[in-house]
């Protein structure tokens, strides 16, 4: 009963991790998605690793083209469901790396959209005010 029990609880955590996803049908080597990932990543870890030494504005700049490749592999991967516990957690790492040891970080393209409608709702009331305002001095006058 030991064996089945434990047998069971290998097959879980075997499932709920997508080990599947990242090993090759006959579970002899990794898939393709995963060794190209596994090198992106070392990529970038290296890049890091280089540039870590002083001051990390260089290293935010330097790696930013390999880490945003990265990041968008994953994203792929994510997509089409070729994930797998593994390549989560790197990608949880080294995005902790990115932001919060290095204080890197990319200025998204919907942050402008953003920026620029509540700019104008702040500005909205004022102009508001200020028509009214002329336009009340203006009977007065």
């Amino acid at each position: 009963m030991l064996v089945f029990l434990l047998y069971n609880n290998m097959e879980d955590i075997w499932t709920g991790s997508e080990c599947n996803s990242c090993v090759s049908l006959g579970l002899h080597s990794l898939t393709n998605d995963t060794l190209y990932f596994m090198a992106t990543l070392n990529q970038s870890l290296r890049c890091f690793e280089k540039f870590q030494q002083g001051n990390h504005s260089a290293l935010c700049k330097e790696c930013k083209a390999t880490y945003r490749g990265l990041n968008e592999l994953y994203s792929r991967m994510e997509k089409n469901r070729t994930l797998c516990i593994d390549i989560e957690d790197s990608m949880n790492m080294t995005r902790r790396l990115w932001s919060k040891n290095f204080n890197c970080s990319f200025p998204r393209a919907e942050n402008v959209p953003v920026i620029a409608v509540s700019s104008f709702m702040l500005f909205l009331p004022i102009i508001f005010y200020l028509s009214n305002l002329t336009g009340w001095l203006g009977g007065r006058l």
